[in-house]
């Protein structure tokens, strides 16, 4: 890198360089003071996600609010109605990111954005979680059969009319994964749930 750079054409750089987004902590350890950070927040050029977690505006961000879930709680999975519209399973648009998290993890203190947490254990926590890349961030997310059966177990929680269509949108796709779908059912205990839903689903 040239000598005759400034700092804050260097701290661009090395966000660019990262993606687009770095935590607090991420940017000091690749060398950018604090001053010039919140230098460039003044200026416009960095927009804040949230406590200690900065984007560059010039920068275009998909899905920006999975990437700050997952930057602030790496053990989270994104779940629920979050990955249902993800998966394009759902025609809702929800208000909150549904996220699932470890049995022994307190309730994470985010402000922004809107969170809903579900308590898994370990097992069932890893269970069907994938790792999208998300404009280059790693972000964890539940695969379609284990957000459908997911939101079995909830649909009292998000809705039966959620869930209800969700699973016909799953079956209308034509590219269901029947064997997956029915072993996670069984994990999560509503296998005869899941079962007398698929058989008025595809009776019709």
């Amino acid at each position: 890198m040239p000598k005759t750079i400034s700092k804050l054409e260097e701290a661009v750089f090395i966000f660019k360089k990262a993606g687009g987004v770095l935590s607090m902590t991420e940017a000091l350890e690749k060398g950018i003071h604090r001053s010039i950070l919140y230098k460039l927040r003044d200026q416009g050029m960095l927009e804040v996600l949230g406590r200690g977690l900065y984007r560059l505006k010039d920068v275009e961000l998909v899905y920006p609010d999975f990437i700050t879930i997952s930057k602030k709680i790496p053990q989270g999975v994104i779940c629920l109605i979050s990955a249902l519209s993800f998966h394009e399973l759902t025609l809702q648009i929800p208000s909150s990111i549904y996220v699932a998290i470890p049995n022994k993890l307190h309730k994470p203190p985010i402000g922004y954005p809107p969170t809903k947490y579900f308590w898994y254990s370990d097992k069932l926590l890893k269970t069907g979680a994938v790792e999208y890349k998300i404009s280059g961030y790693p972000v964890k997310i539940s695969d379609p059969e284990k957000t459908l059966v997911d939101c079995v177990k909830f649909r009292n929680k998000i809705g039966q009319d959620v869930t209800l269509e969700a699973l016909k949108i799953y079956w209308q796709q034509k590219k269901t994964h029947l064997n997956k779908l029915f072993e996670y059912a069984k994990m999560f205990r509503v296998e005869k749930i899941l079962k007398s839903i698929m058989e008025a689903i595809t009776s019709r």
